[in-house]
């Protein structure tokens, strides 16, 4: 901020002109405006904000405008991109421009603020996970002086007063930030003799300097002097400050030049599950407090982050299915599976210590037994809080925890009472609790209520689940190591928040995703879709109230199926796959449009097509069984579904029903796989809220009704799908994400990445540049068509890069499954002609891991699977044991345990050698485990014997030494 009382002066002032000029180059019919917080700018109103003026300079488009203000005058403002009609097509993110106006200015002087626009990835550096944790040191600048050079003389004549303002987060105690320059007020490019800038708080760095007109244009650059006496000057060309007389008579120029011009900062990371961990104190599953444990093993390896799997309550069903974490019970509250119940009290009886150690046997399995741990901690639990239930209650600490949160915990605790009590979180099933109400909640959760001691022992774990957390982030974060969080893309149709809040969501729907990757037949999640019109009416106060939450534990979160923020595959709630869906918004195929094209049997092409010879073909001998069993014929050799089976779930019920009565003549399988297909074979969805709407079927050239369809319609068709899917949504899907996204990012200060797998519309990634999301890469999942296996090295900086992930089999998984596909990896990516090892061998990951810690990438994250196939000692547990998830199959159980201990790691020197290296080499940070640490820059990382290529080391031979022993 600008001193006021930077300038001094005798004469008072009345009036000031303050101009604005920002470079941007625009588009034909879009314009500049600049908007702030007081009325002269339009009181945030865009509508009423000031419009800029274009003028070219040199190769630049400068646009500029100005305002007069008052003696004392002050604010913050932005600018904005708009249309003829003052509509917002963009606008800037981060952090607002500040303007406080020096005193002691003539009237009718004017002040040029000149400025860059300020991307969402400017905005990184501000973000918790960098100005907390990473760059902690560098903002805890507390005993440096905060001020500024006093100039105490007025420029006259044709001076001018320069003002030098930069921002530079990441810069090491007792270093000084120097401007140098082509005139000699910056010391002609000699930094004994630049502009020594001061320091301004929250990582900005500010000087000014009188200088003639005659010296413009000036060419300038910043630099860092640091405690060693070296100086590094900022990369890229020099910057330039010039007038234009013929436009401007500004007596006082100052420049905001954004962030210092540096070697972009690199991390890399270790992603596990929270229940995949093992410690020896744990109870049957990994528990928050082991974080720590695996913080230090994080920092000892060269990490400076953990990423997690979502980690809120799941308990809808009482039964492993709510294993699978991104069904949340609550997006708030935490998983009672992570609690150390050992924690809960250091009075613990005898008795109660036996029983915990007993269970840490029992429980200690090769995989979680997530029913068995889940009833052993919650016993242990209530016993425990039976006995201290007062003390927890009455104290402090505790009325803190439940004034800060009650607003979600008591209904939870409601929830978790009403479910329990009825046995069913199904709420259809709770009579007159069955719609939430306020007077309803207060009559559950009453201190006279029979049931008061029931509603305090959820209180009493969330309270425990929350310090154990925060004594763990806390951990984290003076250890410099990010805790990234999972923020799941739906929940669950039987939860607290679809309770409380019924009208946020679309419950008549089911949220999935079309076919692609990870399944060829799609995926059907099971949550409700969001009512965004609903949600918008508080400007999405749940989602804003859920990113508070996580900050509280994280300072980086990744947005689960970041697409659905653009659009959401919706399928009806009556299906049980994910095929026959349609995107959500999305402009549709009209009938008006269809009969236009000479389509018209609408009938034919949105209802099954199921011809005799098809079903002959599909179920053999049995065809008449199904035909009678689940058929009725409507013309000769032509079918369609009996009432009591013309849906998905339908025909599961009835195919159970059959299967308990002994009629089916084939697996069950087999026969809702067949039956599902006929039910899919149409070419057109109708839409159930308006019958005039339609959409085409994914993948519709697959289909026998496609096919038997004549050419003309076929040719329709085919140029309406590819419209529907590829072109005609493109600005609506953007529009929607520029809605939704930007109160995500400014709901908290965390990092946000997003998940951004799968089928991609165009306009994704123009999207999250702007914001500055950081995207994710998969090797095996490139973006480019036209390729098998992602290119690291060529990934953007934006991103994320990973060789696997937990929707995926692992390295070792991936490598052994398809003996064709390794061959080419190794031949294409690996440069060999040699045929390649079975196994995947330490040198295999070693190759593949590198590949990725030296990739531009600004995150490298390894699955903790990847890199313990470092060492051989850690392969001998078969490779698809150690996969998390199958996206294929819906009810997969989620229990993957890792098969060594974070004690075991922490002691495994030769591991953590292996791997810092690869983090050293690759020129990535590397966190401080004292003081006395320096980090190898990238330049001098490599010495010429270790930068040899190992492509050239695999085209020799195979027969080379194990990596890690």
């Amino acid at each position: 901020m600008v001193n006021p009382g930077l300038f001094s002066a005798n004469k008072s002032v009345n009036s000031v002109k303050v101009s604005f000029r920002i470079p941007y180059f625009t588009q034909w019919g879009q314009t500049l405006l600049v908007c702030g917080s007081v009325p002269v700018l339009g009181s945030w109103n865009v509508k009423k904000g000031v419009l800029l003026r274009p003028i070219h300079q040199g190769a630049e488009l400068i646009w500029g405008g100005s305002i007069t203000v008052p003696k004392g005058f002050r604010c913050q403002y932005s600018y904005y991109v708009v249309d003829d009609n003052k509509n917002v097509l963009r606008w800037e993110m981060g952090k607002k421009h500040e303007l406080v106006l020096p005193e002691g200015i003539r009237s009718g002087h004017e002040i040029e603020f000149r400025d860059l626009w300020q991307t969402g990835s400017d905005a990184l550096p501000f973000r918790s996970a960098f100005k907390d944790v990473i760059f902690r040191q560098c903002w805890d600048l507390s005993d440096t002086t905060v001020g500024v050079n006093h100039i105490n003389i007025e420029p006259e004549g044709e001076a001018i007063l320069v003002q030098f303002k930069i921002s530079c987060p990441n810069i090491e105690k007792d270093t000084s930030i120097y401007v140098i320059g082509s005139n000699t007020k910056l010391g002609q490019w000699k930094v004994e003799n630049g502009l020594k800038l001061s320091y301004f708080g929250e990582s900005v760095w500010k000087s000014e300097c009188v200088m003639q007109r005659s010296d413009f244009p000036i060419k300038y650059r910043y630099g860092k002097y640091d405690r060693c006496g070296n100086f590094s000057i900022e990369s890229g060309p020099n910057r330039e400050v010039s007038t234009n007389s013929s436009r401007s008579e500004a007596k006082y120029i100052f420049l905001s030049d954004g962030m210092m011009r540096e070697i972009p900062w690199r991390g890399a990371g270790v992603a596990i599950p929270m229940f995949s961990i093992r410690s020896e104190s744990d109870l049957g599953v990994g528990e928050f407090l082991d974080l720590k444990l695996l913080v230090d093993w994080a920092v000892a390896t060269g990490f400076h982050l953990v990423q997690l799997l979502p980690i809120n309550d799941t308990s809808v069903h009482g039964m492993w299915w709510d294993s699978y974490p991104y069904s949340s019970l609550s997006v708030f509250a935490l998983h009672p599976l992570y609690l150390r119940v050992q924690a809960l009290s250091k009075n613990i009886p005898e008795a109660i210590k036996k029983e915990i150690e007993k269970a840490k046997q029992q429980l200690d399995g090769k995989d979680v037994d997530y029913e068995a741990t889940m009833a052993t901690k919650l016993s242990i639990a209530k016993k425990v809080f039976a006995q201290e239930k007062d003390l927890i209650l009455n104290s402090s600490s505790f009325k803190e925890f439940f004034s800060e949160n009650e607003g979600w915990l008591k209904p939870y605790a409601a929830f978790c009472f009403l479910r329990d009590f009825f046995e069913t979180s199904d709420r259809t099933q709770w009579g007159h609790f069955a719609h939430y109400s306020e007077d309803k909640l207060e009559k559950l959760v009453s201190k006279d209520s029979l049931h008061y001691e029931i509603i305090c022992f959820h209180y009493y774990v969330q309270y425990h689940l929350h310090l154990q957390l925060s004594e763990a982030a806390e951990y984290a974060r003076k250890k410099g190591v990010i805790l990234k969080g999972d923020l799941p893309i739906g929940v669950d149709r039987n939860s607290v928040d679809t309770w409380v809040y019924p009208n946020l969501f679309r419950m008549n729907t089911s949220t999935g995703a079309p076919p692609d990757y990870f399944d060829k037949n799609g995926q059907n999640w099971g949550f409700p879709t969001y009512n965004w019109e609903e949600m918008s009416k508080d400007n999405y106060g749940w989602w804003r109230a859920r990113l508070t939450q996580m900050a509280k534990y994280f300072t980086a979160y990744r947005i689960d199926h970041i697409l659905g923020f653009f659009r959401i595959w919706e399928l009806p709630d009556h299906a049980a796959t994910g095929l026959v869906g349609k995107f959500r918004p999305s402009i549709p195929l009209s009938l008006e449009e269809l009969e236009r094209e000479g389509i018209w049997d609408f009938n034919r092409l949105s209802r099954p097509y199921i011809k005799r010879e098809l079903l002959q073909e599909k179920f053999g001998d049995a065809w008449t069984f199904v035909a009678t069993t689940f058929l009725n014929e409507i013309d000769k050799n032509f079918y369609e579904f009996k009432e009591d089976c013309n849906t998905e779930k339908k025909i599961a019920s009835k195919l159970k029903i059959c299967a308990e009565s002994s009629l089916l003549l084939e697996s069950v399988d087999k026969l809702r796989h067949n039956l599902f297909d006929l039910s899919q074979n149409i070419v057109l969805i109708r839409d159930s809220e308006d019958p005039r709407k339609f959409y085409p079927r994914f993948n519709l050239e697959d289909t026998s009704s496609f096919q038997d369809l004549d050419d003309h319609s076929k040719n329709v068709l085919k140029r309406l799908y590819n419209d529907y899917y590829f072109c005609r949504q493109e600005n609506l899907w953007r529009q929607n994400a520029l809605k939704t996204l930007p109160v995500l990012l400014n709901s908290s200060d965390m990092l946000a990445c997003g998940e951004d797998l799968g089928l991609i519309p165009s306009c994704v990634h123009p999207v999250m540049q702007e914001l500055g999301l950081v995207g994710l890469r998969i090797q095996r999942m490139p973006n480019e068509p036209d390729l098998e296996f992602g290119i690291p090295s060529k990934y953007s900086y934006m991103t994320v890069c990973a060789p696997s992930c937990h929707d995926c089999s692992t390295l070792r998984a991936w490598w052994e499954e398809d003996e064709e596909r390794r061959l080419r990896f190794f031949k294409n990516v690996m440069e060999s002609d040699e045929l390649p090892p079975d196994q995947c061998v330490p040198e295999v990951v070693h190759f593949v891991l590198r590949q990725h810690f030296e990739a531009p990438s600004m995150w490298a994250i390894f699955p903790l699977q990847d890199l313990l196939a470092l060492k051989e000692e850690y392969t001998t547990r078969p490779a698809t044991e150690e996969t998390i998830n199958d996206p294929t199959n819906p009810k997969h159980y989620w229990r993957y345990r890792v098969h060594v201990t974070l004690e075991s790691l922490i002691k495994d020197n030769d591991l953590q050698t292996a791997i810092k290296d690869l983090v050293r080499w690759s020129g990535r940070s590397l966190p401080k485990e004292d003081d006395s640490e320096v980090e190898v820059s990238p330049v001098s990382a490599l010495s010429s014997a270790e930068a040899l290529s190992e492509k050239q080391q695999f085209a020799g031979t195979m027969e080379k030494p194990v990596l890690v022993k």
